[in-house]
């Protein structure tokens, strides 16, 4: 014996039933191979996105309380139809109430907890995918983190070969040291001229005084 549950993040997707009857699908299935009646079943049509999601879930809310009183198991067609957040679905799992992922029928709850960090891995990369996808779209340019981290690379590297030149004037002040490097034809990093600014940002990167 076992509850079902099924849920949809959209308003759009409940209406249709879109996604609906592919998850009631794979739990009869499911229920079909393993002898299992299905006693009740819940259909939710919210996010579960967040650790607070059970707040906005009444029908997951009710599936609990009905499988505790049957003292029997949730079945859902996949993971991530409870959520994606690791912390929301240990919180579930702590409540002693047994979940049975039709698509991970002998998973142990350590195994859906590791499920459970990869999904919500996954629901981070969908995000950022989204988000790089809606900024390209407003003509944003995107750097990427390895340049990110090859820039820095290479200024720190730029810095460490002017110790020597900038070490025996740090006592002075930025706006003579810039001047300095800019008569002796000294580029900064990116090939400019010096400024104060720059100077301090060299003297912070080198662990010197100004």
């Amino acid at each position: 014996m076992a509850v079902s549950y099924l849920r949809v993040s959209t308003l759009k997707q409940g209406r249709s039933g879109l996604g609906i009857e592919a998850q009631r699908a794979a739990c009869a299935r499911f229920a079909d191979v393993e002898g299992v009646e299905i006693t009740a079943e819940f259909v939710e049509v919210e996010t579960g996105k967040g650790a607070d999601a059970l707040d906005r879930c009444p029908q997951l809310a009710a599936a609990l309380e009905a499988a505790r009183k049957l003292k029997c198991s949730i079945v859902v067609a996949k993971l991530d139809r409870l959520s994606r957040d690791v912390h929301f679905i240990s919180g579930l799992m702590s409540r002693k109430v047994p979940f049975v992922v039709a698509e991970l029928p002998g998973a142990a709850p350590f195994l859906l907890h590791i499920y459970a960090a990869l999904a919500e891995q996954e629901r981070r990369m969908i995000s950022a995918r989204t988000k790089a996808a809606a900024a390209k779209a407003r003509g944003v340019k995107l750097g990427s983190p390895t340049a990110a981290a090859t820039n820095r690379q290479a200024a720190d590297q730029h810095a460490e070969s002017l110790r020597d030149i900038v070490e025996p004037i740090k006592h002075l002040s930025t706006r003579r040291i810039a001047a300095a490097l800019n008569e002796q034809g000294v580029e900064t990093s990116r090939g400019g001229r010096w400024q104060p600014m720059t100077v301090a940002r060299l003297l912070d990167r080198l662990g010197l005084k100004a």
